[in-house]
């Protein structure tokens, strides 16, 4: 509990206390002073708040009708009323504090992972800095149980690092001499030296920590809703309540106090309390319970949406499959296979697709960057590279077509990479990639969560395609694809979601970036250290797990019931309360109970949200 919670907690026990005394008391004065001490004590703050909003043209909110409520009750002597009416509304509102604040702290781990300092070191001495101070190239040293301050290179080492706070994951992972390390984990043992990569700005941690702190800014449809049924039902309810006190008593020829006292009470009952507090809260949870797991909503909208997702869209390497490719196979026409290898690796010298490192991993030999000249990318199709003075063509069967190669179609399973040197074909290099296990999972949770169709999106061929769609049961697949005709079948798909179903994409968010933007939600899946991922996509999975999403699409279905709950409940007895003190039936007493009571069962419905397991 906060300190401010616990100042609001201590002035209620002293209201209440004063309240019980005034009303055993039977001298007059002394128990209208008592009434009045613990109205101010319990509802200054109340008053101070409505007396500003009104300063500021924020005229109809539920300070106003809390003080006007009161206040009224003072007037026609209900001191006991107006007295208990500030009371348990200060009870609510200290229930929503309690609320959010639990809610803040489920999304705290991610904002601890913000450093309060670097330990910069030079001159084998080390000057504690703020991290903004340090710049790309500088080494700096990680003590254990230290926070990374910035993203960097291991130069001495090594260690196993807490990454719980990005990924979700409880298990260290471990860290050694020219490994990458990201600011936000800690240090567990061992002293680290690392070589800064990117500045604080522009480091994991920063974007993470501008993602969070932004999440709350884009709205739900739902929230969006409350907060326009608020603006206009708060002003038709003073307006009732004021035809409700001054009518009545004219027409019927009855006492004015009686109808003034209805129209207070139905003032009270009438504050939005319940739908302004608990909506907003409940996707906020959904938000937190979402984090506990690794993923990163990037706003109650989004975590909206995803409760009516229809068709789920998804990148084959390093989604569904592990990504990390071995080399098979090499089968050389006219060279020998370790030149093959040299010819090939150096033409994807500066490639980091997880394909090009795998044929540099088995080369396993330095090279000679002066070797290599007039490298040139072509989106699709592969890289082409003069290799001593060679024209090398190092891609898929897309770039010997194009450049009119007379080549041996393969047969192998895997993928096929064709290497062509001086326009004549040299041979294939077959490597594989095999199905994440967690891919299986996720297929069948989808299910579970009535996704209508799984669709796979790839570049990779056609025979591999199949072989993993197959595997995966999924409905349909996709192969052989550019990145402009991955656009093409998503604008496609789009058109056969209903109405109000929506479309994801899950990708790494490097090489789809168009795609997620085309999609009603882009999810970037293993985002740890990617910023492609955080800035393009909508939702970030901090793991290289895809069924991460089909537990966020769980907790967005379980926080779209419950904000439905809220509304139905809170409408249903505040109209039915409303009425009863339109023709006299609630009290204002019943007012209170049914204000504050909404209030307090919607908040702690809300709460449930944040009950997620981290399975």
């Amino acid at each position: 509990m906060t300190k401010k919670m616990k100042k609001k907690l201590i002035r209620i026990i002293i209201a209440f206390i004063l309240l019980i005394i005034a009303m055993i008391l039977n001298y007059s004065i002394i128990k209208n002073i008592l009434f009045i001490s613990a109205y101010l004590i319990v509802g200054y703050d109340i008053i101070l708040k409505a007396l500003r909003n009104i300063t500021r043209g924020k005229v109809f909110d539920e300070n106003f009708l809390m003080t006007i409520a009161t206040i009224g009750a003072f007037f026609i002597s209900e001191f006991p009323e107006a007295v208990a009416v500030m009371l348990f509304y200060q009870v609510g509102e200290l229930f929503q504090s309690y609320a959010v604040d639990k809610s803040r702290k489920s999304v705290a781990s991610l904002m601890d992972i913000r450093p309060d300092y670097a330990n910069l070191y030079h001159d084998k001495k080390t000057e504690r800095v703020d991290p903004n101070k340090v710049k790309v190239g500088d080494i700096i040293l990680i003590k254990p149980g230290e926070k990374i301050p910035l993203d960097g290179i291991v130069v001495e080492g090594p260690s196993t690092l807490n990454t719980l706070a990005l990924t979700g994951e409880a298990v260290p992972k471990s860290v050694s001499v020219n490994d990458e390390v990201l600011s936000g984990c800690i240090n567990n043992e061992g002293i680290l030296k690392v070589k800064v990569t990117k500045e604080y700005g522009e480091s994991t941690v920063s974007k993470i920590l501008d993602l969070v702190e932004n999440a709350s800014s884009r709205k739900s449809k739902s929230e969006n809703f409350i907060s326009k049924f608020a603006k206009y039902y708060t002003p038709i309810v003073v307006i009732i309540a004021i035809f409700l006190a001054l009518i009545p008593p004219l027409i019927l020829d009855t006492s004015f106090k009686i109808w003034i006292y209805r129209a207070l009470s139905f003032l009270v009952v009438s504050c939005p309390c319940a739908l302004v507090i608990s909506i907003p809260l409940s996707f906020f949870g959904g938000i937190g319970a979402a984090s506990k797991i690794g993923v990163l909503v990037k706003g109650s909208n989004y975590l909206e949406d995803l409760a009516n997702t229809e068709i789920i869209v998804s990148d084959k390497t390093g989604t569904l499959t592990e990504g990390i490719f071995e080399v098979q196979k090499v089968n050389p026409i006219g060279y020998s296979k370790e030149d093959l290898l040299r010819y090939t690796s150096y033409t994807e010298n500066y490639s980091n697709h997880p394909i090009a490192l795998s044929i540099k991993e088995a080369y396993g030999k330095d090279i000679n960057e002066k070797q290599v000249t007039k490298t040139k990318e072509l989106k699709g199709k592969g890289v082409i590279a003069k290799v001593e003075s060679k024209e090398v063509l190092v891609g898929n069967e897309k770039l010997m077509i194009e450049y009119n190669i007379d080549y041996i179609k393969s047969n192998d399973i895997g993928t096929v990479i064709y290497i062509a040197i001086d326009k004549i074909f040299a041979g294939t290099i077959i490597i594989s990639d095999k199905i994440k296990e967690d891919a299986y999972k996720a297929v069948k949770e989808f299910r579970k969560n009535n996704v209508k169709k799984i669709v796979m999106l790839t570049g990779d061929r056609e025979e591999i395609s199949k072989n993993v769609a197959k595997e995966l049961k999924l409905d349909k697949y996709y192969a052989e694809l550019l990145p402009q005709d991955k656009v093409k079948k998503v604008e496609s798909l789009m058109k056969e979601k209903s109405e109000y179903g929506k479309l994801v994409f899950i990708g790494d968010g490097i090489n789809d970036a168009p795609v997620l933007a085309l999609s009603d939600i882009g999810v970037a899946m293993g985002g740890l250290g990617s910023d492609a991922a955080i800035e393009a996509s909508d939702i970030v999975i901090m793991t290289d797990e895809p069924s991460k999403l089909a537990s966020t699409i769980k907790i967005s279905k379980k926080t779209m019931k419950i904000v439905k709950e809220n509304i139905i409940f809170a409408i249903t007895v505040k109209i039915v309360v409303l009425l009863f003190s339109a023709i006299g039936i609630a009290t204002m007493w019943a007012a209170v109970f049914a204000d504050v009571g909404v209030s307090v069962i919607a908040i702690i419905n809300a709460l449930r949200i944040l009950r997620v397991k981290k399975d």
